[in-house]
């Protein structure tokens, strides 16, 4: 359809590759749960199944263009990086700019500037962060009338009110700290307001949900420093991607409450580390955070990872048959998907893991982190682009959300978080 990525750029996406990471090594590992891959029968059953349509009514459309939406990850930085298009207005691919936004009322996407773990390590990190908060502020050069930075949860307020899309900036992948706290000094004065401590590797911060080398057991002795520079500096702690046990210490050292970006349930995708187990939103809860759910299907279904594990290991398979040279490898991935249909998820499996949240610990700890523009071809029936979030809102009425409740989901809550992490700053 228009406005999505063509199926090949699903394999290119950070997501994709750090969930292929994860998926291949839990197959190797002993330790690991083996997921088994969907059969092209049992995905042609999932995809029949899914074919519901979704539409908002008046009454939805109303409160998204009345409330203020924060989605906590959209990775623009890093699409305009890979192949340059002006967000500010229609775009053929991707899913997000200027339109869509202003029609599904996104107001306030946090633009993740993001460093892939290959750069950990290097200068290049460091470089590469200021080059892609550079990217944001073209955005805004180039449309000051539709888009600005927004450095607190007063600047989203006001630019809501002049009608202008807030820009605010987080930081996936902590590598471009090197280290050195003057650099953490020098992100928050550009104004980067989260940090996802790790990516898909261990760094010199955190072990990663993705890696199964856990060289810190959770953080190490600079992260366990940097935890509090975060909290005196002002700059919202990210707990997606990190491991279990980085979780657990972030939060024991934290003084303000803690935020996952983009991570959905681990109760719906078993075995994959990188969402959330109950235990732990429990304690995101007694920390007063906020977990903001991701779209991407592997992070919402059990089947979207099976099917990614039935890739890989297609893939593997070839390579033993064929070699690394076999010309099959090149589009290997859209005709696994002709053979086997990927298993899209569906805005109802989206809002069973908002349901789940507020069952466990209530909604005020429960929010939007889309990952639209860094998870590729995977994303929900019912949520392809920014301009469905009238469709989301749809859903939460359907299940007897009240408005109070859908508004605090869309951003009452990230922005009562960082509103918190602010204050504790300014006395410290």
């Amino acid at each position: 359809m228009k406005g999505r990525l063509p199926t090949t750029h699903f394999v290119k996406s950070k997501c994709a590759l750090a969930i292929t990471a994860f998926f291949t090594a839990s197959v190797l590992s002993a330790s690991a749960l083996a997921f088994v891959p969907l059969s092209q029968d049992q995905a042609q059953d999932n995809s029949s199944t899914v074919s519901k349509s979704y539409s908002a009514s008046d009454k939805a459309v109303s409160i998204a263009k009345e409330t203020i939406i924060v989605d906590g990850h959209i990775d623009v930085p890093y699409r305009v990086k890979n192949q340059w298009v002006d967000v500010t207005k229609a775009t053929d691919d991707g899913d997000f700019d200027y339109p869509r936004a202003v029609k599904g009322g996104l107001n306030a996407p946090f633009m993740s500037i993001y460093v892939p773990a290959s750069l950990d390590n290097s200068p290049e990190s460091t470089q590469l962060a200021h080059l892609l908060i550079d990217s944001v502020e073209a955005i805004v050069a180039r449309a000051p009338d539709k888009f600005a930075i927004a450095k607190s949860p007063s600047d989203v307020k006001a630019h809501f009110k002049k009608g202008i899309i807030s820009l605010p900036l987080g930081m996936e992948n902590g590598s471009p700290i090197q280290g050195n706290l003057d650099n953490l000094k020098d992100f928050h004065e550009r104004g980067i307001r989260y940090i996802t401590l790790a990516h898909s590797q261990s760094n010199h911060i955190s072990d990663s949900s993705y890696d199964l080398r856990r060289q810190w057991k959770g953080l190490s002795p600079f992260g366990k420093q940097l935890v509090s520079e975060m909290n005196n500096i002002g700059i919202m702690l990210d707990i997606s991607h990190v491991s279990d046990d980085a979780f657990y210490q972030v939060v024991e050292l934290t003084h303000v409450p803690v935020i996952a970006s983009h991570s959905s349930l681990r109760r719906f995708t078993p075995g994959f580390e990188r969402n959330m187990n109950d235990d732990m939103i429990k304690k995101l809860g007694d920390n007063g955070g906020v977990i903001m759910i991701n779209f991407g299907s592997s992070f919402v279904s059990k089947e979207a990872g099976q099917w990614r594990t039935g890739l890989t290991n297609a893939r593997k398979a070839l390579i033993k048959a064929e070699g690394e040279d076999s010309p099959k490898l090149e589009d290997f991935e859209a005709q696994y998907r002709k053979k086997v249909p990927y298993p899209y998820s569906t805005l109802d499996e989206v809002l069973d893991h908002i349901d789940h949240v507020v069952k466990l610990i209530g909604v005020d700890h429960v929010g939007i982190g889309s990952d639209y523009d860094g998870v590729g071809d995977s994303l929900p029936i019912g949520l392809k682009d920014v301009s469905s979030f009238p469709n989301l809102v749809q859903g939460l009425l359907d299940r007897d959300y009240s408005r109070a409740d859908i508004e605090k989901i869309l951003s009452g809550n990230l922005l009562r978080v960082w509103q918190q992490v602010e204050d504790y700053a300014e006395t410290h």
